[in-house]
C-alpha cells in the first residue's frame, strides 16, 4: 500500500513538472499573428531607405532591390506601393516637402503678427532647403536630370512650386489684411525666397561651405524679414 501511494505521488509530481515545462514553452511562444504594418507605415520605411540609396548611389545607380532590402520588404511589396523608381523619387520629395507644410500650420501663422509670421515661415523654409539632405538631392537632380527629366519635373512641382504656393498665399493674405502693399506677390515671393537661401545654398552646393545650422538660419530669416518688410510696409 505504501509503495502504491509513493508511486502515485511520484507520478503526480512528474505530471506537474511536465505541465510547468509545457506552460513555460507556451508563454514564450508569441501570441497571435505577427503585427502587420499598414501601407502608410511601410511607405515611410521604404522612402527612408530610398533616400539613403539615392543619396549614396545617385538616381541611375540606385537599386530597387537594395531599397527593398534596406526597408525590410520584398520587391513585390515595393512595386505594389511604388510602381516605378520615378514614383518612389517623387513621393520622397513630396514627403520631404510635407514636413515643411506641417511646420507652417495655417492656424499658427494666422494668429502671428506680420514680422513673427514671416520670420517663422522663412526659418522653416531655410531648414527645409538648406539641410544636407536637400542639398544632396538638389545636386542629384541637377546632375542627372538630362538623362531623367522626370526627376526634374518631380522636384520642381513637388518642392519648388508647392513651397512657393504656400508662401505666396501667405503674402496675399497680408495684402488682403492691409498689412503690406505688393504689386506682384508672385514675383515678390520669388525674391524673398532667393534672398533667404541663394547664397548659403550655392556655397553648400559647390562644397565651399557646410550647410548652415539652425541658429544661422534663424538669424538670416530675421534679417530677411526685416529687409523685406521695410521695403513693402505701408
Amino acid at each position: 500500500m505504501f509503495s502504491k501511494i509513493c508511486f502515485k505521488k511520484r507520478m503526480s509530481t512528474r505530471i506537474w513538472k511536465i505541465a510547468m515545462v509545457q506552460n513555460h514553452k507556451i508563454e514564450k511562444r508569441p501570441r497571435g499573428r505577427p503585427q502587420v504594418r499598414c501601407d502608410d507605415d511601410t511607405k515611410s520605411v521604404i522612402i527612408e531607405a530610398a533616400n539613403r540609396q539615392f543619396r549614396d548611389s545617385g538616381y541611375a545607380a540606385a537599386s530597387i532591390a537594395a531599397i527593398a532590402q534596406g526597408a525590410g520588404v520584398s520587391t513585390k511589396t515595393l512595386y505594389r506601393l511604388f510602381p516605378t523608381k520615378a514614383d518612389l523619387f517623387s513621393e520622397m520629395i513630396t514627403e520631404r516637402t510635407g514636413r515643411f507644410l506641417v511646420t507652417l500650420d495655417p492656424g499658427t501663422l494666422a494668429v502671428a503678427d506680420l514680422h513673427q509670421g514671416l520670420e517663422r515661415m522663412l526659418t522653416a523654409y531655410g531648414m527645409l532647403t538648406l539641410s544636407l539632405d536637400t542639398i544632396t538631392v538638389t545636386r542629384l537632380v541637377i546632375s542627372e536630370s538630362d538623362r531623367f527629366p522626370e526627376i526634374a519635373t518631380a522636384f520642381y512641382e513637388k518642392a519648388i512650386v508647392r513651397t512657393n504656393t504656400l508662401m505666396e498665399d501667405w503674402l496675399r493674405k497680408q495684402i488682403d489684411r492691409g498689412a503690406i502693399a505688393l504689386g506682384d506677390p508672385h514675383a515678390a515671393c520669388g525674391m524673398l525666397r532667393g534672398m533667404m537661401i541663394m547664397e548659403p545654398q550655392r556655397a553648400a552646393m559647390l562644397r565651399q561651405q557646410e550647410p548652415p545650422g539652425l541658429e544661422e538660419i534663424a538669424a538670416r530669416a530675421k534679417m530677411c524679414a526685416d529687409l523685406f518688410l521695410k521695403g513693402c510696409a505701408l
